[in-house]
């Protein structure tokens, strides 16, 4: 019964609310052991169900079943390599923010962006731009090409670009993982 209503709630608040990056309604739930998994797949990629198994101590069926469900769960979307652009031959990055003619929607501009190789990243914002997009280039002319690209559409009224000097810290995850085991230990 308790599961049910849970289910019906859920369903009530979809509405006609826009599902940003399919997150679930509610945290996911992990512990200490779903943690010490993710910090390791994270640090040995390619260590696998067996090495896992025998690293943190636990039966294999166990990190199998672990895998399985965080995978179910969204909190591992991907076992894909990592690239570095800047190893392919992109040095260049830069964040884009751009105004966008809105009658149309954000999607004829998302499907224009996602056409363009050098185009990474593409989030909806609130405040003064409409989109904000990561780009990388060969070189400072390179990234002048990719801007023309991006800008050569109807729906795009502006552009504002700031390019990456240096990266400090990279996309991590690892110090939210350890947040959520902790909440989820003390709750």
């Amino acid at each position: 019964m308790h599961m049910v209503r849970n289910v019906l709630l859920i369903e009530r608040h979809r509405g006609d609310n826009m599902i940003m990056n399919a997150a679930p309604p509610h945290p996911s739930v992990i512990d200490d052991l779903d943690a010490r998994l993710i910090a390791l797949l994270t640090a040995q990629p390619s260590i696998g169900v067996l090495g896992a198994s025998r690293e943190l101590s636990v039966a294999r069926g166990t990190v199998q079943a672990r895998l399985d469900r965080l995978r179910t769960k969204g909190v591992i979307r991907t076992l894909a390599p990592t690239i570095d652009p800047a190893s392919l031959g992109y040095p260049v990055t830069a964040l884009c923010t751009l105004e966008i003619r809105q009658r149309l929607g954000h999607q004829a501009v998302v499907d224009h962006l996602t056409a363009i190789p050098e185009v990474l990243e593409i989030h909806s914002t609130t405040g003064a731009g409409d989109l904000i997009i990561r780009i990388v280039a060969t070189d400072n002319a390179d990234l002048g090409r990719v801007i023309d690209e991006i800008i050569d559409d109807t729906h795009v009224v502006r552009a504002s670009t700031s390019v990456c000097l240096v990266t400090h810290l990279e996309m991590r995850t690892g110090p939210l993982v350890d947040a959520a085991a902790r909440r989820t230990e003390a709750g």
